[in-house]
């Protein structure tokens, strides 16, 4: 059986891929606006980023907007492919055939009114 992907799977990355992944291809987001998504705090979402740009499955680009320092966040194509294959692994592992096709019937639940 594949194992998910292990750089996606820790909770906080797996959002961040998520939320990046309803994007258009190429299209930026705010460091501020992932921070809210995420619901997380500067450096956490930051040592985050880090690990998924050390991997490639995304860009970060740093500028300013006026006189304020912006970081906008991108995935990548690789990080697209990378997150179709963590949720294309996911749905393996919760497929009814790789549990060997055990189906819930009522000898194999529990019951309730005991």
């Amino acid at each position: 059986m594949q194992t998910p992907n292990e750089i996606i799977h820790q909770p906080v990355r797996l959002k961040i891929m998520a939320a990046l992944n309803t994007l258009a291809p190429n299209q930026w987001l705010e460091f501020v606006a992932l921070r809210a998504i995420v619901d997380t705090t500067d450096g956490n979402l930051g040592a985050h980023l880090a690990t998924l740009e050390a991997a490639h499955y995304v860009n970060i680009k740093k500028d300013f907007a006026g006189k304020k320092p912006r970081t906008r966040v991108c995935l990548s194509a690789r990080g697209r492919e990378a997150f179709s294959g963590y949720v294309a692994t996911l749905h393996a592992i919760l497929a009814i055939d790789s549990l060997g096709g055990a189906e819930a019937s009522p000898t194999n639940t529990p019951n309730n009114n005991q």
